[in-house]
C-alpha cells in the first residue's frame, strides 16, 4: 500500500488551458492541449490518518526528497497521453458507451430491450445517438440483485453478440459479465472489450483464461456482491483505499496495458462515498490508464435531489457527467445517450470558447 498519492487539480480549458501549457505555468493532462493543471493535491497516508495539501506545480522541487520522487512519478502518468488500444476508440476524445441490458429485472429498463426486435432498434437508435461503445448485459446487478446460471445469462445475449458485428462494424462492443464462460464465448463472437463489475473477483479463472486473448478490459471496483454490496459498505478512506485496489490488480494479476479503469460509482458505496470519488476522481489519472465513470440513473442522484427527482434522472446525470468531463474522464457509461451527447457538445463548446 502505498504513502503517498497525487492528484492533479485546478482545471483549465481551451483557450487557457492550451495558454498556460505554452507558457509552461502548466501541465497538458494527459498529452492533452485543450485541459492543464497547475495544482496537485497530495495525501499522505499514514496508520493514524491521512493529510492532505494543495500545491502549485511550481513548488514540488521544494518537496522532501521521498515524497517528491513519487510525485514526478505520478506526474510522468498524469501528463502521459493515453495509447488508443480499444478499436475505433479515441482516449483523447470523449466516449459514450451505451448500456443494453437484456434481463427482465435491471433497475432502470430491465424487460425493455429483451427481445430481438427491441434489442436491435434501441442498439441502432444509441449508436445514431452518438454511442461509440455499446455494453452488453444479460444479467442484473442492481443492488440486492441474485446471481443467475451463465447458461441462462448466456441465452439472454447471444442472439445480439452473434450479430451485433454483422451491422456495426465500426462500433466497439462491450460485454458485462462476471463469468469466465460468458467472456470467452462473447470474445469469439468479436467482443472487443469485458467489462466485469466485480474487478475479475467473482470468477476466480476468469484472468488466466482471458490470457489466451487479446481483448481489453475495465477494470470495476464494487465492494461485495451486488446481493450484498449497498449493506453498509465502509471503507478507511473510499478514495485511496479504491486507488490501492486498482494498483494491486495492475501490479500482480492485470499485466497489460489494454486496461480501462471504473471506480464503480453505486457498487458498495454510500452516497458520502460517492460523492467523495466523483469530486476527487482526477486521482486515478495517476495510474495512466483511461479511465469510465457510470453515474446515469444511479440511487445517489435520488438522494440529492428528492422531491426532485426523476425516473430516468437525466439532470442528475448530465451534471454529474458534465463536472466530471471538467476533470478529463475519458468515456461515460449511459442509458440516455442522445440527451448526454447533447449535452456533452454544447458544455465542452462552451469549455473550450473558441
Amino acid at each position: 500500500m502505498r504513502k503517498y498519492y497525487t492528484r492533479a487539480c485546478n482545471f483549465y480549458h481551451g483557450r487557457a488551458a492550451k495558454s498556460l501549457i505554452k507558457l509552461k505555468k502548466a501541465f497538458p493532462l494527459n498529452g492533452k492541449k485543450d485541459i492543464a493543471f497547475d495544482k496537485v493535491e497530495i495525501f499522505i497516508r499514514s496508520k493514524e490518518k491521512i493529510i492532505n495539501n494543495l500545491i502549485h506545480i511550481k513548488d514540488i522541487k521544494k518537496l522532501k526528497k521521498n515524497i517528491k520522487k513519487v510525485v514526478k512519478k505520478d506526474l510522468k502518468k498524469i501528463v502521459s497521453r493515453r495509447k488508443n488500444f480499444l478499436k475505433n476508440i479515441n482516449f483523447s476524445e470523449t466516449s459514450i458507451m451505451g448500456v443494453i441490458n437484456l434481463t427482465p429485472d435491471s433497475f432502470s429498463d430491465g424487460g425493455k430491450f429483451n427481445t430481438k426486435n427491441k434489442s436491435f432498434k434501441h442498439i441502432s437508435n444509441m449508436i445514431r445517438s452518438g454511442a461509440n461503445i455499446i455494453d452488453v448485459g444479460g444479467e442484473s446487478t442492481r443492488p440486492g440483485s441474485k446471481t443467475i446460471d451463465p447458461q441462462i445469462e448466456w441465452k439472454r445475449v447471444e442472439h445480439v453478440l452473434k450479430n451485433f458485428k454483422k451491422k456495426h462494424k465500426k462500433t466497439c462492443l462491450s460485454i458485462d459479465t462476471r463469468k469466465s464462460s460468458l467472456m470467452i464465448n462473447s470474445i469469439k463472437c468479436g467482443v472487443d472489450l469485458i467489462n466485469d463489475v466485480s474487478g475479475f473477483e467473482y470468477d476466480l479463472n476468469a484472468l488466466s483464461k482471458l490470457q489466451n486473448y487479446n481483448v481489453s478490459k475495465i477494470l470495476h471496483h464494487m465492494q461485495g456482491t451486488p446481493n450484498t454490496m449497498q449493506k453498509n459498505p465502509k471503507y478507511k478512506n473510499v478514495l485511496l483505499d479504491i486507488y490501492d485496489f486498482f494498483e494491486r490488480k495492475l501490479t500482480n494479476e492485470l499485466k497489460d496495458e489494454k486496461i480501462i479503469l471504473d471506480p464503480g460509482i453505486g457498487f458498495g458505496k454510500t452516497l458520502k462515498h460517492n460523492l467523495t470519488l466523483i469530486s476527487k476522481i482526477s486521482l486515478f489519472h495517476s495510474l495512466g490508464f483511461p479511465i469510465l465513470v457510470g453515474t446515469s440513473r444511479k440511487r445517489f442522484i435520488s438522494q440529492i435531489s428528492g422531491n426532485y427527482d426523476s425516473k430516468d434522472r437525466t439532470g442528475g446525470t448530465l451534471a454529474s457527467i458534465l463536472f466530471l468531463l471538467s476533470q478529463g474522464i475519458q468515456i461515460f457509461r449511459v442509458h440516455n445517450v442522445h440527451e448526454v451527447k447533447q449535452g456533452i457538445l454544447v458544455f465542452k463548446k462552451i469549455l473550450s470558447n473558441e
